[in-house]
């Protein structure tokens, strides 16, 4: 490492959105997308590790194919995103090298988080990187990927990636300052938030604004803030083309919405499980089985009044009330089919159903509870 000392290196990841990159026609907008490349280089000579999380791909096809809107189909997206992604990742290696900074590519769908064994492989690899001074420029494989097996938009990847390496602090590059009272564009009396300390805090701003060359909008931003919480790592909102905005946010001056992070000392498995690991189905429980979660203890099948959805064994279910709160999520021992056999009965009983079937319908080791 160059520049600072082991003890002051920090992992972060920088997400930069479509539109700070692009401009409307999705041309390159060279000077912000120069001076972040700046501050990246910066940050690593510092002996930071830097990953960046970039937009683009689509809006780089559109500019490319002279395409007036967004398109909607998935094959259009699909296509527009192979005839960009090159484009960018082409113009981010200029730059950098510019900086002689060695880059890479990383191309990810959600089943390579969602499956353990790929996010095991994901994630040695992007540790692997920094190790060697390498930044990471990661991107949704967009040719690929289908409404089944996609992030949404590439807060909720950036999120994910801070997961991976462990980051100190996720930041997300957008065309606003921060998290405003309500929108700016339809409101002058909106006012910016400087930090988020509770997420009940902000339950009632508005968080639907979407850019018309992107899909992530603020709403977007919050759940990828509050991914990163539940691992005690800070995340700030904050406007991309600002000049020196990333060096200013790891000094920690007062830019962009700051969300206070707030560790719930959840391993790395049990992150992998709660936030990487899409639910397959749902099952419902009583006051009981309530008390038990809490408690720390496993799902019986006592203690489950209705199964929903269709999940083989080893699919991950969201465990919810009465009253439908979900209370946590868990790996089922069991099928839907099967669990509906043994709902509401007691340990002793299930073997006359399903003689080689587990006690647990999910065991403590493989649950996690949902803030």
């Amino acid at each position: 490492m160059e520049g600072a000392g082991k003890k002051t290196a920090k992992t972060v990841v920088v997400k930069i959105g479509s539109s700070t990159l692009t401009d409307e026609r999705g041309k390159f907008r060279l000077g912000p997308m120069a001076g972040r490349v700046a501050e990246i280089c910066g940050l690593r000579r510092q002996g930071h590790r830097v990953v960046l999380v970039s937009s683009g791909a689509v809006s780089s096809g559109m500019g490319l194919l002279r395409l007036a809107a967004r398109p909607t189909e998935v094959v259009d997206l699909q296509a527009a995103a192979a005839v960009g992604q090159g484009h960018l990742y082409h113009t981010y290696s200029q730059l950098f090298a510019h900086e002689e900074v060695i880059t890479a590519q990383v191309l990810l769908t959600a089943f390579d988080i969602s499956a353990r064994t790929q996010y095991l492989n994901a994630r040695n690899t992007l540790r692997r990187l920094l190790e060697w001074g390498v930044v990471p420029i990661v991107n949704e494989n967009d040719t690929t990927s289908t409404d089944e097996l996609c992030f949404g938009d590439n807060d909720a990847l950036a999120a994910q990636v801070a997961l991976l390496v462990k980051a100190n602090l996720l930041l997300l590059l957008t065309d606003t300052e921060g998290l405003y009272t309500a929108n700016p564009r339809e409101d002058p009396s909106a006012t910016l938030i400087r930090e988020v300390r509770d997420f009940s805090e902000i339950a009632s701003v508005d968080t639907e604004t979407k850019g018309a060359l992107g899909l992530g909008g603020m709403r977007s931003k919050v759940g990828a803030a509050r991914i990163r919480r539940a691992g005690g790592v800070e995340t700030v909102i904050a406007r991309g083309s600002r000049p020196g905005v990333i060096a200013a946010v790891l000094a920690g001056e007062p830019v962009g919405t700051r969300f206070a992070p707030r560790d719930l000392g959840l391993g790395a498995f049990k992150q992998w499980l709660l936030y990487g690991k899409p639910s397959r189905g749902r099952v419902v429980v009583d006051a009981g089985a309530e008390r038990a979660l809490h408690q720390n203890r496993s799902l019986l099948p006592v203690g489950i009044l209705r199964v929903e959805g269709d999940f083989d064994a080893g699919d991950a279910v969201t465990v919810v009330n009465e009253s439908g709160v979900e209370l946590a999520k868990g790996v089922s021992n069991y099928a839907s089919d099967e669990l509906d056999l043994v709902k509401g009965l007691r340990s002793n009983r299930i073997s006359e159903r399903l003689p080689l079937a587990s006690p647990e319908a999910i065991h403590r080791d493989y649950l996690v509870l949902v803030e």
